[in-house]
């Protein structure tokens, strides 16, 4: 039986892509997303939550998000969930999950003059997943 493994995230950035390139200098950009939910309770007081999530792009599309996407900004994240472990610089053992973006769309605000929609959609490939700088 095959699997599916998909994310479909819609979006603020919690601040400015970085771009860090690997040893094999292949590029990975890596930010925070924010998507808010908000909902009534049962005695009808308005509620708010808001997750944080972790987004891993990949070469050209890894430089269209640093040149593109920039901190408040709204954005469409498709791609696949990752749990991985690293060590971090004092050796303790850190457990981090992602999505590994296979399609960025950036999206306008409301009552911005808006121009063509810019979109990158790439596959990234395990190789280059197993490069990772951090």
């Amino acid at each position: 039986m095959v699997g599916v493994n998909k994310a479909i995230l819609i979006g603020n950035l919690g601040k400015d892509p970085e771009l860090r390139y690997t040893p094999n200098s292949k590029a990975v950009a890596t930010f925070s997303l924010a998507t808010t939910e908000k909902w009534k309770d049962k005695d009808g007081q308005a509620q708010e939550k808001t997750e944080w999530h972790n987004i891993v792009a990949w070469g050209k599309q890894a430089e269209f998000c640093k040149e593109y996407l920039k901190k408040g900004g709204s954005v469409y994240v498709e791609g696949r969930i990752q749990h991985r472990t690293y060590d971090d610089k004092d050796g303790n053992k850190k457990y981090i999950t992602e999505i590994v973006a296979r399609s960025v769309q950036m999206l306008g605000r409301k009552g911005e003059a808006k121009e063509e929609p810019v979109s990158q959609d790439l596959e990234s490939s395990a190789a280059e997943e197993e490069d990772l700088p951090f």
